[in-house]
């Protein structure tokens, strides 16, 4: 059977990806900004509850929105949050960066995973803003710690990247497993399967969740001028669920 990570920010969703069968769970925060590494209490709690389901728990290690070139001291910041998701028990971490000319930061990604010890270890999204996706294949080859590349075959969903991502596929040395996510569904994550070969895919199986509120002040945002102060998106475990039963047996 092939893999489901499933991407959540909050704590219901852990649940509701466990509940809907996922094997395993990239945690984060700030989805809207491309996800950020998560608080303490989060890490603790998914990993309680993942423990409990035999799921698979790895988290995203991001210290800020934006580009992927990060100083000494965020490299620093990053590299104490992967310490903390080890002494947690977490399964693995989620990782990237880059130089400035598009090419993988090797220097600051050994940095980062000197102190990561058995964790599981895969390079983020960051691989679809490099300049040459064979040239990084290469360069992440080359650093034994690093396990997968999470990627949408540098294109705006998984789907529109299915050419590349088949031949990522090729090209990746049997240590490395290439993740395909972005825009991945239960609608087309059965034939992104069969037309890249990718044994494993990333999905938020996100859903609209509306307040409870009955009292709303509709004139105060708490984030952007108008912005939804009533509602979330979180993710779902009929859509969890639906993804997995379309990867069933393929």
């Amino acid at each position: 059977m092939k893999t489901l990570e499933v991407c959540c920010a909050d704590i219901d969703s852990v649940q509701a990806a466990i509940d809907g069968g996922a094997q395993r769970i990239e945690l984060c925060t700030a989805l809207e900004t491309g996800g950020l590494t998560p608080s303490f209490g989060l890490m603790r709690q998914a990993r309680f509850k993942t423990a409990l389901a035999g799921v698979k728990l790895h988290v995203l290690i991001r210290e800020r929105p934006g580009d992927y070139i990060y100083s000494d001291d965020e490299i620093n910041t990053m590299a104490d949050d992967i310490v903390i998701a080890a002494e947690l028990g977490c399964d693995g971490v989620v990782i990237g960066a880059l130089n400035d000319d598009g090419t993988i930061d090797a220097h600051a990604v050994e940095t980062l995973l000197e102190d990561a010890g058995d964790l599981n270890v895969t390079f983020h999204r960051a691989f679809d803003l490099c300049r040459d996706p064979f040239e990084a294949l290469d360069t992440l080859s080359r650093i034994p710690k690093i396990n997968r590349i999470l990627t949408s075959g540098l294109a705006p969903s998984a789907p529109e990247g299915a050419e590349l991502l088949r031949q990522l596929v090729d090209k990746a040395p049997e240590h490395i497993t290439i993740l395909a996510g972005a825009g991945v569904n239960s609608a087309n994550a059965a034939e992104l399967v069969r037309t890249t070969g990718v044994t494993e895919v990333h999905a938020s199986a996100k859903a609209r969740i509306p307040s409870s509120m009955t009292f709303r002040r509709g004139d105060v945002s708490m984030s952007a001028p108008g912005a939804d102060e009533y509602s979330r998106y979180a993710t779902s475990a009929a859509e969890v669920k639906a993804i997995v039963n379309s990867l069933t047996n393929l």
